[in-house]
């Protein structure tokens, strides 16, 4: 449905806005990963918000301050990705520059190179392709090498879609050990989208 897509990326002042609201405005952008073998891209349907310092979830909270967690210290719009187990999770770096948030990309609806997409990830069901943090890096391509870059620019970037009808707000997922953090109601998604992680 979108074989010549052309895609703009969201202007770099777009990530200047309040973390839960970024996690929010990011829900209908459209995330793309430009590699040798192609472009894939999916449009972003769930996200989780990180709010760093009083956060106990947060990689940054308190301020800790790692090689890993080094890029949430930088400017809004850039990419912070990190290994759990064996799957990478793509975050985009929020709030302003030393004070260190970030929006987990939760799930992403497939829009082009899916084929690219499917040999990536072979699955039965089209609908487990991206559905899940771990899942959508490994099918667009996103690497450890996609650490830092910024996120307004080729090869990793989020391009202008669409605003979504309905979103939901509840809960964020797998959140142990944080105390209350468990309960906050940090993740965004797109109501009835069936590539929403649960």
């Amino acid at each position: 449905m979108h074989s010549n897509y052309e895609f703009q990326p969201l202007n770099p002042t777009f990530y200047d806005q309040p973390t839960l609201q970024l996690a929010e405005s990011l829900l209908g952008q459209i995330l793309v990963k430009v590699t040798e073998k192609g472009t894939s891209s999916g449009a972003i349907v769930e996200t989780e918000a990180y709010l760093g310092e009083e956060d106990q979830a947060a990689h940054s909270y308190k301020k800790r301050r790692t090689k890993r967690t080094a890029i949430m210290f930088q400017a809004p719009g850039h990419a912070y990705i990190y290994q759990m187990h064996t799957h990478r999770l793509v975050n985009v770096v929020s709030g302003e520059e030393g004070n260190p948030q970030a929006v987990l990309i939760r799930a992403v609806e497939p829009l082009t190179g899916i084929e690219l997409m499917k040999k990536r990830r072979p699955v039965d069901k089209m609908t487990n392709l991206t559905s899940g943090p771990g899942k959508l890096t490994k099918a667009l391509g996103i690497t450890m090498e996609d650490y830092g870059r910024k996120l307004f620019e080729p090869p990793l970037f989020i391009a202008k879609g669409k605003p979504m009808e309905e979103i939901s707000r509840g809960t964020r997922i797998g959140i142990d050990n944080s105390g209350e953090a468990r309960d906050y109601p940090y993740r965004f998604w797109v109501k009835g989208n069936p590539y929403v992680s649960r």
